[in-house]
């Protein structure tokens, strides 16, 4: 900076305020420069953390050497000079962290969640003599965590966040006695070990979250939890925690989040009431057993109550209705029971989502439920409900998910006249209802703009497939198998334009395969839009999907009269994953173009009156690991390697034409030669394709077709 000369800026040092007004100005910028500026070590440690990343994302471009560091991106300072914030969330920072960030005496808040950073946690961060919120969340941080010793100075660290990383190891005790300013603690989704920690709840007295979720703790619920006063938020689900909820756990009057899904837990919930101001209360995947006590309905708060997959039984508590800010009740997977016309839903205004699945209600659908005017998702499957459904149904605006699957409901043609007023429904599970009743074909049949999933299976329903269907321009998934249905599939549904899987097995269809299912738009594309589910589908109780894209595509016709060939048009669907024409009366022989179906994971023709030889580029379908032609009239050799030599004799059985190694029919030496030749073209991408079919792909297809039972 220029030197200010006192002729061109006349003034008196002792008296700035007579400074003329462009000089003043002049030299407060300069002090406000100074003023804000980083020092030489701080800028050392900044640049160092930098220079040890491996992948920086273009921060050591930004920050330059011979500037400012207060100025530099994510670096705040504070008046005395003093770097005080470091924000470099979400920079796709890569490698170590470097223990230079210890260096910065004056840092109060470092945040270098949502990398890929990896290597331990420095301790030097841990045990700053500054640090107060330390969030190095949704990382790949390995290793175990040090322990301070309890003689060391107390640390003023108030929030620790280290969740969504690969720590393992016992997790620290004596650490938490020098943190006496804790207040919130994450460490949820790593892989510690032990015991819950309670030492926080004595050395430090403003403790309020503690979130230990997703690890591999064990043992019991400590009691000295009574201990933590303050504490409002206590999740540790998804581990190994055994036994009862203890007494102690009930004096935290101030809990809002009690969370423990997932774990060992047994008992039951009788003094639940003493948390009045308990907001969620998550003790879903335990062995809890008894009844839901009449003093829930102490719970004025209560927003969440979540008590699926558990032992449970009894009727639900009538008090539960003076829970009037609910908004979920999920309880499936239980054994309650009784009607639920004991609770008047009406007083549940602000009910979204509730979930009944697998529980031994019954009766009818109580009315009142209709009154829960922001209701998006109502799942009663697998109890015992019975009759008619209320028009009031549709009064629920807001419904978008129902799933009424297993249960004795009649008269389909009423239903479905009921549910086109239903504009926002996307996802309708109606199976296993309406036994013996006809498909209703009424024109009259619509509405259902929005509908994406559409399950009325295991009905035993007859007549033809419905022309009502064709209306439905928005459907994504369909699911009829399980029925009576009979006559051709119509030509309208190719003009189904997102149809992607389509379930219509186990009918009694006639006719040819139509050239129209060879024109679905959606199974020639790999595209498709990921459209969630207001409630998650269940395989397994930690098995979920919520959204449609996680089907795979399929197109499932077995176990109809099709007769005719498989047209030579099939070789368009390159989408599919699943083709199945089992146990038909197809005849002529396997078209060449069904080899370009080179994404399939499932391909059974089985069970009909196919001729002719196997095409040989059946093995260029590398993903194939579920395959089946038994039970037709194939003939030739089978490939001695490959692909197809992969799967047992089973696969081939019923065709006393075909020859191979692995079957009871052994090939000449001219057929043999034959085999050897094509040998010659498997590679080693070859072996890689089919390693990653066997023990991928077909365990996401296993899991989307195992799901169909939900769908009803």
């Amino acid at each position: 900076m220029k030197q200010i000369s006192q002729s061109s800026c006349s003034y008196k040092t002792s008296r700035l305020a007579m400074l003329p007004s462009g000089c003043a100005l002049v030299m407060l910028l300069s002090l406000a420069s100074l003023a804000i500026s980083c020092t030489e070590q701080e800028k050392r440690s900044l640049l160092q953390f930098a220079a040890e990343l491996s992948h920086d994302s273009g921060l050591t471009g930004l920050w330059v050497n011979d500037t400012d560091c207060c100025k530099w991106e994510g670096v705040t300072c504070s008046s005395k000079r003093t770097v005080t914030d470091v924000f470099l969330a979400s920079r796709s920072l890569q490698g170590h962290i470097s223990t230079s960030l210890g260096n910065l005496t004056g840092l109060l808040r470092l945040n270098l969640s949502h990398n890929m950073l990896s290597g331990g946690l420095p301790m030097e961060l841990v045990s700053s003599n500054s640090i107060v919120v330390l969030d190095v969340s949704f990382n790949q941080l390995n290793g175990d965590l040090q322990e301070l010793q309890s003689s060391a100075p107390v640390r003023p660290l108030q929030v620790l966040n280290i969740s969504s990383n690969l720590f393992t190891g016992r997790f620290p005790s004596t650490t938490w006695e020098v943190m006496k300013s804790l207040v919130a603690l994450n460490a949820s989704n790593n892989s510690f070990t032990g015991q819950i920690p309670t030492m926080f709840c004595v050395s430090a007295p403003s403790f309020a979250v503690l979130q230990l979720s997703y690890n591999q703790f064990y043992g019991s619920i400590p009691p000295g939890l009574g201990n933590c006063s303050m504490l409002t938020s206590l999740d540790a689900g998804h581990n190994y925690i055994s036994g009862t909820l203890p007494d102690e756990l009930f004096n935290l009057t101030l809990l809002e989040h009690l969370s423990f899904p997932s774990n060992q837990l047994e008992g039951s919930l009788s003094s639940i009431n003493k948390l009045t101001n308990l907001a969620t209360l998550d003790l879903g995947g335990n062995s809890l057993s008894g009844n839901i006590p009449d003093s829930i309905g102490e719970l004025k708060r209560l927003e969440e109550l979540h008590l699926d997959h558990n032992s449970m039984s009894g009727e639900l508590p009538s008090t539960m209705s003076n829970c009037t800010n609910l908004i979920i009740i999920d309880l499936k997977s239980n054994s309650f029971s009784g009607e639920l016309t004991n609770v008047n839903f009406s007083n549940l205004p602000n009910l979204k989502i509730f979930d009944l699945l697998q529980n031994k209600f019954n009766g009818i659908i109580p009315e009142s439920i209709y009154s829960c005017s922001n209701l998006t998702a109502l799942r009663l499957s697998s109890n015992k409900f019975h009759g008619l459904l209320s028009e009031r149904i549709c009064s629920l605006k807001s419904l978008s998910f129902l799933s009424l699957v297993n249960n004795s409901l009649t008269n389909i043609t009423n239903a479905l006249q009921i549910f086109r007023s239903c504009r926002y429904l996307t996802t309708l599970l109606i199976g296993k209802n309406f036994m013996h009743e006809a498909m209703p074909e009424d024109d009259r049949i619509d509405g259902f703009e929005n509908l994406r999933v559409l399950s009325i299976s295991r009905c035993s329903l007859y007549g033809n497939i419905p022309p009502w269907l064709s209306k439905l321009g928005n459907l994504e998934v369909l699911f009829l198998y399980n029925n009576q249905l009979t006559g051709p599939i119509p030509d309208w549904i190719s003009n189904l334009n997102f149809l992607f899987y389509i379930d219509i097995s186990n009918n009694s269809l006639t006719g040819e395969i139509p050239t129209a299912l060879m024109e679905m738009p959606m199974l020639k594309t790999e595209k498709v839009a990921p459209k969630v589910f207001v409630l998650p589908v269940y395989r397994t109780q930690s098995l979920q999907y919520r959204m449609t894209s996680a089907f795979p595509k399929l197109l499932n016709l077995g176990n109809n009269n099709f007769t005719g060939v498989i047209p030579k048009k099939i070789g368009q669907l390159n989408a599919l994953l699943s083709l199945n024409l089992s146990f038909n009366s197809l005849s002529g022989e396997l078209p060449q173009s069904i080899c370009n179906l080179t994404n399939l994971v499932l391909l059974d023709l089985s069970g009909n009156h196919l001729t002719g030889a196997i095409p040989t580029a059946l093995d260029n379908l590398h993903f194939l690991s579920q395959f089946n032609i038994s039970n037709n009239d194939l003939e030739g050799p089978l490939l001695i390697t490959g692909q197809l030599s992969t799967f047992p004799s089973s696969s081939f059985d019923g065709n006393p034409k075909l020859c191979g190694p692995m079957l009871a029919h052994h090939c000449g030496s001219a057929e043999t030669v034959f085999s050897t030749k094509v040998t010659k073209q498997t590679d080693e991408k070859v072996i890689s394709a089919i390693a990653f079919g066997a023990f991928f792909v077909v365990g996401v297809l296993y899991d989307q077709m195992v799901l169909s039972k939900y769908f009803g």
